[in-house]
Protein backbone atom coordinates (compact mmCIF):
# COMPACT_ATOMS: atom_id res chain seq x y z
CA UNK A 1 0.00 0.00 0.00
CA UNK A 2 2.66 2.59 0.20
CA UNK A 3 3.33 2.64 -3.33
CA UNK A 4 0.10 3.30 -4.11
CA UNK A 5 -0.09 6.50 -1.26
CA UNK A 6 3.54 7.77 -2.65
CA UNK A 7 1.55 7.84 -6.13
CA UNK A 8 -0.77 9.66 -4.92
CA UNK A 9 0.56 12.45 -3.36
CA UNK A 10 2.95 12.43 -5.76
CA UNK A 11 -0.35 12.75 -7.80
CA UNK A 12 -1.67 15.76 -6.12
CA UNK A 13 1.32 17.45 -6.16
CA UNK A 14 0.98 17.74 -9.77
CA UNK A 15 -2.41 17.43 -10.41
CA UNK A 16 -3.58 20.51 -7.85
CA UNK A 17 -1.60 23.61 -10.16
CA UNK A 18 -3.22 21.98 -13.44
CA UNK A 19 -6.42 22.15 -11.46
CA UNK A 20 -5.90 25.66 -10.19
CA UNK A 21 -4.46 26.99 -13.49
CA UNK A 22 -7.31 25.14 -15.75
CA UNK A 23 -9.98 26.74 -13.39
CA UNK A 24 -8.21 30.37 -14.45
CA UNK A 25 -8.79 29.49 -18.00
CA UNK A 26 -12.48 28.64 -16.87
CA UNK A 27 -12.95 32.04 -15.79
CA UNK A 28 -11.92 33.83 -19.12
CA UNK A 29 -13.56 31.46 -21.68
CA UNK A 30 -16.69 31.12 -20.10
CA UNK A 31 -16.97 35.03 -19.89
CA UNK A 32 -15.85 35.03 -23.91
CA UNK A 33 -12.12 35.64 -23.97
CA UNK A 34 -9.57 33.27 -25.51
CA UNK A 35 -6.22 33.01 -23.02
CA UNK A 36 -3.34 31.08 -24.03
CA UNK A 37 -1.31 33.25 -22.44
CA UNK A 38 -1.99 31.10 -19.09
CA UNK A 39 1.78 29.57 -19.24
CA UNK A 40 3.10 33.44 -19.24
CA UNK A 41 1.30 34.65 -17.04
CA UNK A 42 2.06 31.22 -14.35
CA UNK A 43 6.03 32.46 -15.21
CA UNK A 44 5.34 35.67 -13.98
CA UNK A 45 3.25 35.00 -10.83
CA UNK A 46 5.59 32.40 -9.80
CA UNK A 47 8.55 34.36 -10.22
CA UNK A 48 7.49 37.04 -8.49
CA UNK A 49 5.99 34.66 -5.82
CA UNK A 50 9.28 32.77 -5.06
CA UNK A 51 11.56 36.20 -5.05
CA UNK A 52 8.83 37.67 -2.67
CA UNK A 53 9.91 34.03 -0.28
CA UNK A 54 13.59 34.35 -0.89
CA UNK A 55 13.06 37.96 -0.16
CA UNK A 56 11.75 37.12 3.11
CA UNK A 57 13.59 34.14 4.22
CA UNK A 58 16.63 36.37 3.26
CA UNK A 59 15.90 38.65 5.27
CA UNK A 60 14.22 36.80 8.20
CA UNK A 61 11.50 38.48 8.18
CA UNK A 62 8.55 35.72 8.04
CA UNK A 63 8.66 32.19 7.28
CA UNK A 64 7.02 28.83 7.67
CA UNK A 65 2.39 28.57 6.18
CA UNK A 66 2.43 32.47 6.97
CA UNK A 67 4.32 33.31 4.19
CA UNK A 68 3.26 31.11 1.87
CA UNK A 69 -0.06 32.35 2.08
CA UNK A 70 1.28 35.85 1.75
CA UNK A 71 3.36 34.30 -1.53
CA UNK A 72 0.25 33.06 -3.14
CA UNK A 73 -1.57 36.34 -2.87
CA UNK A 74 1.92 38.25 -4.05
CA UNK A 75 1.55 35.53 -7.18
CA UNK A 76 -2.29 36.06 -7.47
CA UNK A 77 -2.03 39.80 -7.41
CA UNK A 78 0.97 40.07 -10.30
CA UNK A 79 -0.68 37.50 -12.22
CA UNK A 80 -3.85 39.41 -12.13
CA UNK A 81 -2.38 42.74 -12.87
CA UNK A 82 -0.27 40.92 -16.22
CA UNK A 83 -3.47 39.74 -17.21
CA UNK A 84 -4.94 43.16 -17.86
CA UNK A 85 -2.73 43.64 -20.37
CA UNK A 86 -4.34 40.62 -22.20
CA UNK A 87 -7.85 42.01 -21.64
CA UNK A 88 -7.29 45.48 -22.47
CA UNK A 89 -5.73 44.31 -25.97
CA UNK A 90 -8.54 41.73 -26.76
CA UNK A 91 -11.63 43.88 -25.19
CA UNK A 92 -11.01 47.20 -25.64
CA UNK A 93 -8.51 46.96 -28.70
CA UNK A 94 -10.49 43.70 -30.18
CA UNK A 95 -7.01 42.45 -30.93
CA UNK A 96 -6.98 38.79 -31.92
CA UNK A 97 -6.53 36.71 -28.34
CA UNK A 98 -4.53 34.24 -30.22
CA UNK A 99 -1.62 36.50 -31.10
CA UNK A 100 -2.56 38.70 -27.80
CA UNK A 101 -1.84 35.55 -25.42
CA UNK A 102 0.94 34.59 -27.56
CA UNK A 103 2.59 37.99 -27.02
CA UNK A 104 2.41 37.75 -22.93
CA UNK A 105 4.01 34.02 -23.12
CA UNK A 106 7.22 35.65 -25.13
CA UNK A 107 7.43 38.18 -22.66
CA UNK A 108 7.07 36.66 -19.06
CA UNK A 109 10.27 34.40 -19.30
CA UNK A 110 12.11 37.46 -20.88
CA UNK A 111 11.18 40.11 -18.32
CA UNK A 112 11.73 37.66 -14.87
CA UNK A 113 15.29 36.37 -16.20
CA UNK A 114 15.81 40.57 -16.88
CA UNK A 115 14.81 40.88 -13.13
CA UNK A 116 16.58 38.21 -11.87
CA UNK A 117 19.64 39.07 -13.80
CA UNK A 118 19.57 42.52 -13.16
CA UNK A 119 19.01 42.66 -9.24
CA UNK A 120 21.41 38.86 -8.70
CA UNK A 121 24.28 40.31 -10.40
CA UNK A 122 23.77 38.08 -13.23
CA UNK A 123 22.46 34.69 -11.84
CA UNK A 124 18.75 33.74 -13.20
CA UNK A 125 17.65 31.58 -10.95
CA UNK A 126 16.12 32.47 -7.77
CA UNK A 127 16.79 30.08 -5.08
CA UNK A 128 14.36 29.70 -1.55
CA UNK A 129 14.29 27.31 1.12
CA UNK A 130 11.68 25.16 1.05
CA UNK A 131 10.22 25.06 4.80
CA UNK A 132 6.53 24.50 3.54
CA UNK A 133 6.26 20.41 3.82
CA UNK A 134 3.79 19.50 6.52
CA UNK A 135 5.09 16.41 7.81
CA UNK A 136 1.95 15.45 9.28
CA UNK A 137 -1.74 16.99 10.29
CA UNK A 138 -2.00 16.37 14.00
CA UNK A 139 -5.45 14.47 14.64
CA UNK A 140 -6.37 14.38 10.70
CA UNK A 141 -3.69 12.41 10.03
CA UNK A 142 -4.64 9.30 11.99
CA UNK A 143 -8.01 9.03 10.19
CA UNK A 144 -7.54 5.48 8.21
CA UNK A 145 -7.03 5.53 4.63
CA UNK A 146 -7.39 9.33 4.22
CA UNK A 147 -4.86 10.65 6.48
CA UNK A 148 -2.32 8.83 4.75
CA UNK A 149 -3.47 10.01 1.56
CA UNK A 150 -4.11 13.59 2.48
CA UNK A 151 -2.62 14.43 5.75
CA UNK A 152 1.35 13.17 5.31
CA UNK A 153 3.78 15.19 3.92
CA UNK A 154 1.72 17.27 2.26
CA UNK A 155 1.43 20.66 1.10
CA UNK A 156 -1.06 23.41 2.38
CA UNK A 157 -1.77 24.01 -1.28
CA UNK A 158 -3.04 20.53 -1.74
CA UNK A 159 -6.04 22.40 0.81
CA UNK A 160 -5.90 25.59 -0.86
CA UNK A 161 -6.82 24.16 -4.49
CA UNK A 162 -9.98 22.23 -3.05
CA UNK A 163 -11.10 25.10 -1.81
CA UNK A 164 -10.49 27.19 -5.33
CA UNK A 165 -12.47 23.66 -7.28
CA UNK A 166 -15.62 24.51 -4.69
CA UNK A 167 -15.57 28.26 -4.62
CA UNK A 168 -15.24 28.48 -8.08
CA UNK A 169 -17.97 25.60 -9.08
CA UNK A 170 -20.58 27.77 -6.57
CA UNK A 171 -19.45 31.47 -7.90
CA UNK A 172 -20.09 30.01 -11.54
CA UNK A 173 -22.95 27.81 -11.20
CA UNK A 174 -24.86 28.97 -8.32
CA UNK A 175 -23.94 33.34 -8.43
CA UNK A 176 -25.96 36.03 -9.95
CA UNK A 177 -22.37 37.30 -11.07
CA UNK A 178 -21.71 33.64 -12.47
CA UNK A 179 -24.29 33.53 -14.66
CA UNK A 180 -23.96 36.95 -15.51
CA UNK A 181 -20.18 36.32 -16.46
CA UNK A 182 -21.23 32.81 -17.88
CA UNK A 183 -24.32 34.81 -20.60
CA UNK A 184 -21.17 36.82 -21.83
CA UNK A 185 -19.11 34.04 -23.15
CA UNK A 186 -22.57 32.17 -24.95
CA UNK A 187 -24.72 35.24 -26.51
CA UNK A 188 -23.30 38.84 -25.48
CA UNK A 189 -25.42 40.71 -27.44
CA UNK A 190 -28.05 39.09 -25.35
CA UNK A 191 -26.42 40.05 -22.47
CA UNK A 192 -25.97 43.66 -23.30
CA UNK A 193 -29.67 44.21 -23.97
CA UNK A 194 -30.34 42.74 -20.90
CA UNK A 195 -28.32 45.33 -19.14
CA UNK A 196 -24.91 43.52 -18.53
CA UNK A 197 -22.18 45.36 -19.12
CA UNK A 198 -20.25 42.64 -21.02
CA UNK A 199 -16.81 44.75 -20.81
CA UNK A 200 -16.83 44.60 -16.89
CA UNK A 201 -18.05 40.71 -16.97
CA UNK A 202 -15.52 39.99 -19.46
CA UNK A 203 -12.41 41.52 -17.83
CA UNK A 204 -13.45 40.31 -14.69
CA UNK A 205 -13.16 36.86 -15.90
CA UNK A 206 -9.55 37.53 -17.69
CA UNK A 207 -8.21 38.63 -14.14
CA UNK A 208 -9.76 36.06 -11.97
CA UNK A 209 -8.04 33.97 -14.83
CA UNK A 210 -5.11 35.70 -14.33
CA UNK A 211 -5.38 35.65 -10.44
CA UNK A 212 -5.40 31.60 -10.51
CA UNK A 213 -2.65 31.47 -13.29
CA UNK A 214 -0.52 33.45 -11.00
CA UNK A 215 -1.25 31.43 -7.95
CA UNK A 216 -0.84 28.29 -10.33
CA UNK A 217 2.88 29.07 -11.02
CA UNK A 218 4.19 29.39 -7.64
CA UNK A 219 1.58 25.85 -6.22
CA UNK A 220 3.88 24.36 -8.98
CA UNK A 221 7.31 24.91 -8.47
CA UNK A 222 7.21 24.92 -4.25
CA UNK A 223 6.84 21.23 -4.32
CA UNK A 224 9.46 20.08 -7.07
CA UNK A 225 12.40 22.43 -6.35
CA UNK A 226 14.18 25.11 -4.50
CA UNK A 227 14.83 27.56 -7.47
CA UNK A 228 12.99 29.44 -9.91
CA UNK A 229 14.83 29.95 -13.57
CA UNK A 230 10.88 31.08 -15.21
CA UNK A 231 10.22 27.74 -16.67
CA UNK A 232 7.06 25.72 -15.81
CA UNK A 233 7.45 23.11 -18.31
CA UNK A 234 4.32 23.25 -20.52
CA UNK A 235 2.21 23.35 -17.47
CA UNK A 236 0.34 26.53 -18.83
CA UNK A 237 -0.63 24.57 -21.92
CA UNK A 238 -0.94 21.73 -20.23
CA UNK A 239 -3.66 23.58 -18.23
CA UNK A 240 -5.55 24.58 -21.45
CA UNK A 241 -5.86 20.55 -22.70
CA UNK A 242 -7.30 19.78 -19.05
CA UNK A 243 -9.69 23.04 -19.40
CA UNK A 244 -10.86 21.79 -23.00
CA UNK A 245 -10.96 17.44 -21.50
CA UNK A 246 -12.87 19.18 -18.97
CA UNK A 247 -15.33 20.80 -20.96
CA UNK A 248 -14.88 24.19 -19.77
CA UNK A 249 -16.68 22.73 -16.32
CA UNK A 250 -15.49 22.69 -12.86
CA UNK A 251 -15.99 19.45 -11.88
CA UNK A 252 -14.70 17.49 -15.19
CA UNK A 253 -12.15 20.10 -15.07
CA UNK A 254 -10.90 18.66 -11.45
CA UNK A 255 -11.38 15.02 -13.39
CA UNK A 256 -9.19 15.86 -15.72
CA UNK A 257 -6.56 17.38 -13.64
CA UNK A 258 -6.23 14.32 -11.92
CA UNK A 259 -6.17 12.48 -14.74
CA UNK A 260 -3.26 14.51 -16.34
CA UNK A 261 -1.29 14.66 -12.75
CA UNK A 262 -1.35 10.59 -12.72
CA UNK A 263 0.50 10.84 -16.39
CA UNK A 264 3.14 13.47 -14.81
CA UNK A 265 3.74 11.10 -11.73
CA UNK A 266 4.15 8.15 -13.93
CA UNK A 267 6.48 9.98 -16.15
CA UNK A 268 8.63 11.26 -13.37
CA UNK A 269 8.45 8.63 -11.02
CA UNK A 270 8.24 5.64 -13.18
CA UNK A 271 11.55 4.25 -11.49
CA UNK A 272 9.34 3.17 -8.44
CA UNK A 273 6.89 1.35 -10.19
CA UNK A 274 7.83 -2.58 -10.32
CA UNK A 275 6.81 -3.14 -14.00
CA UNK A 276 7.55 -0.02 -15.01
CA UNK A 277 11.08 0.25 -14.44
CA UNK A 278 11.32 -3.50 -15.65
CA UNK A 279 10.58 -2.54 -18.87
CA UNK A 280 14.25 -0.46 -19.19
CA UNK A 281 13.08 2.19 -21.55
CA UNK A 282 14.65 5.50 -21.83
CA UNK A 283 13.63 8.21 -19.74
CA UNK A 284 12.69 10.29 -22.31
CA UNK A 285 10.38 8.05 -23.38
CA UNK A 286 8.04 8.07 -19.96
CA UNK A 287 8.38 11.92 -19.53
CA UNK A 288 6.55 12.10 -23.19
CA UNK A 289 3.16 9.94 -22.08
CA UNK A 290 1.71 13.16 -20.43
CA UNK A 291 1.41 14.88 -23.85
CA UNK A 292 1.56 11.57 -25.92
CA UNK A 293 -2.22 11.48 -23.60
CA UNK A 294 -3.04 14.79 -24.00
CA UNK A 295 -3.08 14.35 -27.67
CA UNK A 296 -4.96 11.08 -28.17
CA UNK A 297 -7.60 12.49 -25.48
CA UNK A 298 -7.92 15.67 -27.10
CA UNK A 299 -8.07 13.79 -30.40
CA UNK A 300 -10.94 11.69 -29.52
CA UNK A 301 -13.18 13.89 -26.80
CA UNK A 302 -12.66 17.46 -29.15
CA UNK A 303 -15.94 17.09 -31.17
CA UNK A 304 -17.67 16.39 -28.29
CA UNK A 305 -16.48 19.39 -26.43
CA UNK A 306 -19.00 22.52 -25.88
CA UNK A 307 -16.80 25.87 -25.67
CA UNK A 308 -18.54 28.77 -24.82
CA UNK A 309 -20.21 29.93 -28.04
CA UNK A 310 -19.16 33.78 -28.31
CA UNK A 311 -15.07 32.55 -27.63
CA UNK A 312 -12.87 34.36 -29.06
CA UNK A 313 -15.11 36.55 -30.67
CA UNK A 314 -14.76 40.36 -29.72
CA UNK A 315 -17.94 42.07 -28.56
CA UNK A 316 -18.66 45.46 -30.33
CA UNK A 317 -21.47 46.96 -28.29
CA UNK A 318 -23.13 49.09 -31.13
CA UNK A 319 -23.43 45.72 -33.32
CA UNK A 320 -26.61 43.75 -32.47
Amino acid sequence: MSIVYFLFAQTLLFAIPLLVVALGGMFSERSGVINIALEGIMILGGFFGVFFINFMQTNQIMSGQALLILALLVSGIVGGLFSLLHAFASIHLKADQTISGTALNLFAPAFGLFIAKTIQDGVQSVMFENQFRIVEVPILSQIPVLGDLFFKNCYLTTFIGIFILIISYVFLMKTKTGLRLRSCGENPQASDAAGISVYKMRYLGVVLSGFLAGMGGLIYILPISTEFNCNVAGYGFLALAVLIFGNWKPWRIAGAAFFFGATKTIAYTYTSIPFLAALSLPATAYKLIPYIATLILLAFTSKNSAAPRAEGEPFDKGKR
